[in-house]
């Protein structure tokens, strides 16, 4: 009777995630932003979109000290936030 494994036939070879694997903020860099999120999600019965704006401002956070990878707000779901900061924003002539 063969039960041996053949590892051997087919090679694992490792990638690293798409996204979402990322450097811990070990020096607590924006654990003020993330400390805003989490009191915004338990204050809204964990209505997440209720807290987008400070979700955004925790990724730009993590992108500004290089945390994250910088992706354009609008990849991460923030495009409708964007658009309304600058229709808020009076043109400059």
């Amino acid at each position: 009777m063969s039960t041996a494994m053949n590892f051997s036939s087919k090679s694992f070879k490792p990638r690293p995630p798409d996204k979402g694997a990322f450097p811990l903020d070990h020096f607590g860099e924006c654990s003020a932003f993330k400390e805003r999120f989490m009191q915004c999600l338990r204050d809204s019965g964990y209505e997440s979109s209720a807290c987008r704006q400070r979700a955004m401002a925790y990724l730009e956070c993590r992108m500004e000290r290089q945390l994250m990878a910088n992706e354009p707000l609008e990849k991460l779901g923030f495009k409708d936030l964007i658009d309304e900061k600058s229709e808020a924003k009076p043109e400059k002539l």
